[in-house]
């Protein structure tokens, strides 16, 4: 496993500058997932790092080796797509040891690595088959146990569980964590998908634009975006956005409502309040006046689709078996130590009192 360094990254294509001097540092053994929308950057960055992608401007470094200018097969890496590329007419054990023969390593040493490999991705009974004899999942698995043979010192992924339906993806997730744990490799992991990045990061890379907008554990971005866009992107159903002002510390919403929370005397103006769903309580006497739009019952949760008194969308979830119809008005309140605060300008965070 190596330590991975992102020193001041550009890449432009022509006048086209698509990654703005991102910084990352990727610890030994972590797994990193980038995430963001299409067109962030995490996919480019990613392929710069396995070098398929030519570096505009500052340095990649794996372990203690600038490789900006070592070709892809010269930098110990693994780089698992998004499609398995699997060859049609190889069994799944030829597959899985292609490229050690290729590299000439001894057909004894090959047969090892590919049964440990198979062992632990549960594919021992299906090396004499082809792949397509193959499920989605198990053909991702071998995809995997290509990598793994290969022994590298960083993992690559490039949003492999895309292609597989939402029961396989959450099994798959497990099944990567649990690789993790047993190789202790360096992993970087690249995702659209904010569920994939909580529940299996160490550390997450937030990206937009070509920026990495907030680099942290999962719960640390969850509980403190740093801006309105980490804050609007991290978490489902996504935060709720009211406007608000603030004066001589106090804070109230456009409609006059006050809130329960403080701020330095210098933060003045427009701001914009942060609510996640879960974080509004329903309550007789809370201050906020909620219509109903839709509700959606999961089993475990109730989801309320409804309107402010001054038209702005919210939604709230409760662990209540909640009887309403669309119309109707609820009074919700808020967990008070939840809420977060944006500058309505520069979007950044604002701390509260």
């Amino acid at each position: 496993m190596a330590q991975v360094k992102i020193e001041q990254v550009r890449k432009a294509y022509g006048d086209n500058e698509v990654l703005h001097g991102v910084d990352i540092d990727i610890p030994h053994g972590s797994f990193t997932i980038l995430v963001g929308p299409s067109g962030c950057g995490k996919s480019t960055l990613l392929r710069m790092i396995a070098g398929l992608e030519a570096i505009s401007g500052g340095e990649i470094i794996i372990g203690d080796k600038v490789v900006n200018d070592i070709s892809s097969p010269e930098r110990d890496i693994a780089m698992v797509f998004q499609n398995y590329a699997l060859y049609p007419h190889l069994t799944v054990a030829q597959n899985m040891g292609f490229s050690l023969k290729v590299a000439k390593v001894p057909k004894a040493e090959i047969d090892t690595k590919v049964k440990d490999a198979a062992k632990m991705l549960g594919l021992t009974e299906y090396l004499s088959r082809r792949p397509q004899k193959l499920s989605g999942g198990q053909r991702q698995r071998v995809a995997m146990g290509r990598a793994i043979v290969r022994d590298p010192s960083v993992f690559l992924f490039d949003e492999p569980l895309s292609n597989l339906d939402a029961k396989m993806r959450g099994q798959m997730r497990t099944e990567l964590r649990s690789m993790h744990r047993r190789l202790g490799s360096t992993m970087i992991y690249v995702t659209h998908d904010q569920i994939e990045a909580m529940t299996m990061a160490d550390q997450i890379v937030v990206m937009n634009d070509g920026y990495a907008q907030q680099i942290g554990a999962p719960l640390e971005i969850y509980d403190r975006p740093q801006n309105l866009f980490v804050a609007s992107f991290i978490g489902a159903p996504a935060m709720n956005f009211l406007k608000a002002k603030a004066e001589g510390g106090q804070v109230h919403l456009t409609d006059g409502t006050p809130l329960q929370i403080k701020v330095e005397d210098h933060v003045t103006g427009d701001i914009v309040v942060g609510i996640r769903p879960e974080h509004l309580v329903l309550n007789s006497t809370g201050s906020l006046k909620l219509i109903v739009d839709e509700v959606e019952p999961t089993g475990s949760e109730t989801h309320i689709s409804a309107t402010t008194s001054i038209g702005i969308p919210v939604k709230l979830v409760t662990t209540d078996r909640v009887t309403v119809e669309a119309g109707e008005t609820l009074a919700a309140g808020y967990e008070a130590d939840k809420l977060h605060l944006f500058d309505a300008e520069t979007t950044n965070r604002i701390e509260t009192l």
